[in-house]
């Protein structure tokens, strides 16, 4: 802990000493909805750019997005093979995945959340929006939004380029991300291919009661993205984008979700993902019809010992219509339709198919230093009939100092995981998740103060306190069986066994606290020093006392820290985050989740020409032993070095 704070107030410190003129508030973000500057929405937003994106020493999405102030990953692996993503003390179901505007969340499950089928050299920037959201996107925007923006919907590129990294490491490790970008006349075109491949760390064999004996294992992963996409303008009005992905992963599970001995989990995950876009521009107004569709399978062994391989598919249609318009220099409004088709065909959760309907209407007033924006939606859903989620933000914008603040509704549907679970199986063993399929929806309120302090050309600060109140909130409590048996549609369970069963917990509350410093200063030439602070506290409680899986899961006590530099010869970056949770402890496999941890990762890049560079990369430099999930070990320190390269 004292490592982390001397390193804070050393780059904060190094922040002050200079000055720059570097401004993200002049980007018009695209999260919420109507395009605004950060400083007009009046809510607590961070942008993470291409070149940020490029700098850091991060080997997946979901390790870019863990350097990001107040953005909770609990990963289970290394390189990407699964995280849960956290804002504000959510559960990983309870923050909206948008990619080019459109839902990714997995209707299986939410542990499936983190696989984007994007890759890292075809992103334009990634949108963090914290807090309540449903007014603008509907069910599962409740913790925030992640809108993770492509550089051909962004459609701003020109000319051509080509760029990537090729690098190998321990442990049989192969890492590498490619991306190209071209836009000839009217047309544009993007693509991408990344692969992290790995044997994996060896995991010790464990000795229990001197004579049970855990067999040693590797945790491999074999992950691969590629993506496509190209944009045409038709006319001097209409432009037509579309994107196609694919992401496949094979990898070890073992204890990602139990802490049984038997656990000799692996899984397969595959998503396929199409979308296209028809936007028309004319002055004042736009207009876009958006349509989307994820296919994704799944298949995951228990262990070989056993008949336990379970197999599912599920499907998600997605379609949505807006209109923008701006009224005036001091009002625009925007109103859009949504409706999806959710389904899934599962040996363990049955065949389940679900329909959702929602509209919205916005509008945005600015006048002088003042900015308003309400929202209003309808959401209808066979899970929870109708919803209304109201949203008010408002903004004060002073040369310096910016103060903001909000209040929303939200609302999010159980998955398919929640609600079904090992319904169809027969003679459940003790100790297994169970799913209800009566359960109700969750429905929150959340409020917001904040403000934004420039303290100097380069040097933005930022403080926001929040609450939440939530009612129905899901989560797996252990249940005995007596206490399920009245529930329709379960599977036949053992007279007497406990099970963790998926149950609406009716009161919670969750009130937090964020800090961040972000500076960026330029010296000179090409030279570019960016430095980002974050701190998070989040407390939440709820009134039944129910010690339940995921809902406290989350970090109280949440530091992070990203230093990137980039010169004509020299790049240098580096990361920490520190978490402190709740302690746990799983005697079945004789291992324990410490109460906090800190974890650092570097990289250094040498410049040969200005095409390409060779890379040195360290991940968990201090070889901390933690985890973020019980049982889930996550890597030790890992060396790779490779080649880059950058043609345009």
């Amino acid at each position: 802990m004292r490592s982390t704070i001397a390193i804070l107030l050393l780059l904060l410190l190094s922040a002050k000493l200079t000055y720059c003129q570097i401004s993200i508030d002049t980007i018009q973000v695209t999260a919420m909805q109507v395009p605004l500057s950060i400083s007009e929405t009046g809510r607590n937003i961070s942008v993470l750019t291409a070149g940020d994106i490029s700098a850091l020493p991060a080997n997946s999405i979901d390790e870019i997005l863990q350097t990001i102030q107040g953005v909770e990953v609990q990963s289970r692996g290394g390189f990407g093979v699964q995280g849960d993503i956290l804002l504000r003390g959510s559960t990983y179901t309870q923050v909206l995945i948008l990619l080019d505007g459109m839902q990714i969340n997995d209707p299986l499950t939410g542990h499936f959340n983190s696989y984007m089928t994007i890759t890292p050299a075809e992103i334009e920037r990634i949108e963090i929006l914290r807090g309540a959201a449903a007014a603008m996107y509907g069910s599962g925007a409740v913790g925030g939004v992640i809108n993770i923006i492509s550089k051909t919907f962004a459609a701003n590129q020109i000319g051509t380029s080509f760029s990537g990294d090729l690098n190998y490491g321990e442990h049989k490790l192969i890492r590498t991300q490619q991306g190209f970008h071209q836009k000839l006349g009217k047309t544009s075109l993007s693509g991408g291919f990344s692969m992290n491949q790995s044997a994996g760390e060896q995991i010790q064999e464990l000795e229990i009661d001197s004579t049970t004996i855990l067999d040693s294992y590797h945790n491999f992963f074999d992950l691969k993205t590629v993506g496509f996409s190209a944009a045409r303008e038709l006319g001097k009005q209409y432009t037509i984008s579309l994107r196609s992905a694919y992401d496949h992963r094979h990898f070890g599970a073992r204890y990602f979700y139990t802490s049984s001995p038997f656990d000799k989990s692996e899984e397969t995950v595959a998503n396929w993902w199409n979308q296209i876009q028809l936007k028309k521009s004319s002055g004042l107004r736009s207009t876009d019809v958006n349509l989307a569709y994820k296919y994704n399978t799944d298949r995951f062994v228990f262990s070989p010992d056993f008949a336990s391989t379970n197999v599912h598919t599920s499907q998600l249609v997605n379609f949505t219509a807006n209109h923008l318009c701006i009224v005036n220099t001091n009002l625009s409004v925007k109103a859009g339709l949504q409706a999806d088709r959710r389904s899934i065909e599962s040996n363990d959760r049955g065949d389940h198919e679900n329909f959702h309907f929602g509209a919205y209407a916005m509008a945005v007033y600015r006048r002088n230093a003042y900015n308003l924006s309400l929202s209003l939606r309808a959401d209808y859903d066979d899970n929870y009939k109708f919803e209304p989620s109201p949203q008010v933000n408002f903004s004060y914008v002073l040369p310096r100092l910016v103060l903001r603040a909000s209040v929303g509704r939200s609302i999010r549907a159980a998955d398919y995981t929640e609600r079904f679970v090992s319904n169809n199986l027969t003679d459940l063993t003790p100790g297994r998740s169970l799913g209800n399929p009566d359960l109700e929806a969750e429905r929150s309120w959340s409020e917001e103060l904040g403000l934004d302090y420039q303290a100097s050309k380069g040097l933005k600060l930022k403080a926001t306190v929040f609450a939440r109140q939530s009612t129905n909130l899901i989560d797996y409590v252990s249940t005995n069986q007596s206490q399920i048996g009245q529930v329709s549609d379960i599977g036949s369970l053992q007279a007497g066994a406990d099970y963790f069963f998926a149950r609406n917990i009716s009161e919670v509350g969750t009130n937090g606290l964020e800090l961040e410093a972000d500076f960026r200063q330029k010296l000179g030439g090409d030279r570019l020093l960016a430095i980002n602070l974050g701190y998070t506290f989040v407390n939440t409680e709820n009134d039944q006392e129910v010690v339940s899986v995921y809902i406290s899961s989350h970090a109280k006590h949440l530091l992070s820290s990203r230093l990137s530099f980039t010169g004509k010869y020299l790049d240098l970056s580096f990361t920490s985050l520190f978490k402190q949770r709740q302690e746990l402890l799983a005697s079945a496999i004789d291992t324990n989740l410490s109460d906090s941890y800190f974890v650092c990762h570097s990289r250094i890049g040498l410049n040969l020409t200005e095409q390409i560079a060779v890379n040195f990369q360290i991940q968990n430099l201090f070889d901390e032993a933690y985890q973020n999930i019980l049982g889930a070990k996550m890597p030790g320190r890992w060396l790779m070095a490779g080649v880059r390269w950058r043609f345009l």
